[in-house]
């Protein structure tokens, strides 16, 4: 019995360890590289946002993210249709984080659109150097038409 509680709290250090180490990696500034949308009913999948769009995401070591990604080409707007599009090709969200084995999970506070106001929104990561690439949980995208259903997979790099 003792082995099996030695094995137990020594596999939940360990375990609080990795995370403590994952998120020590992911404390900083990245930049944007591309974001494309997958989509669940299986259409190929296409870059959000254009080719070139821009973005951070930041973290914090008090546990604390912000994202803010908008698309390439934007303009400033001088019409009400123009306003309109304006939100259709960009999205920010902040709240506090915290790591779950190979996932963040964000408890949304502010968000540019108010339905994510207090859900958590679920990402997926993969650390490789100074490279990121998170893959968020299937939802429906306000930003399309129709709202389809996707998910973002999107690469950022550290900024130095």
């Amino acid at each position: 019995m003792f082995k099996f509680i030695a094995v137990v709290i020594g596999s939940i250090l360990i375990a609080q360890s990795a995370f403590a180490d994952d998120r020590a990696k992911l404390i900083g500034i990245w930049k944007l590289l591309s974001f494309e949308n997958e989509f669940k009913d299986g259409s190929p999948r296409r870059p959000m946002y254009g080719q070139h769009p821009t973005g951070y995401i930041i973290f914090t070591g008090e546990g604390r993210m912000a994202a803010i990604i908008e698309g390439e080409g934007r303009r400033a707007a001088t019409t009400d249709e123009e306003r309109a599009a304006l939100l259709r090709t960009m999205f920010a969200y902040t709240g506090t984080y915290r790591l779950e084995g190979d996932k963040w999970v964000t408890k949304v506070d502010v968000a540019w659109n108010p339905a994510w106001d207090g859900t958590d929104q679920v990402r997926y990561y993969k650390l490789d150097g100074d490279r990121l690439e998170v893959t968020s949980m299937w939802q429906p995208t306000p930003n399309l038409p129709g709202a389809p259903v996707t998910r973002g997979v999107l690469m950022w790099e550290r900024v130095k």
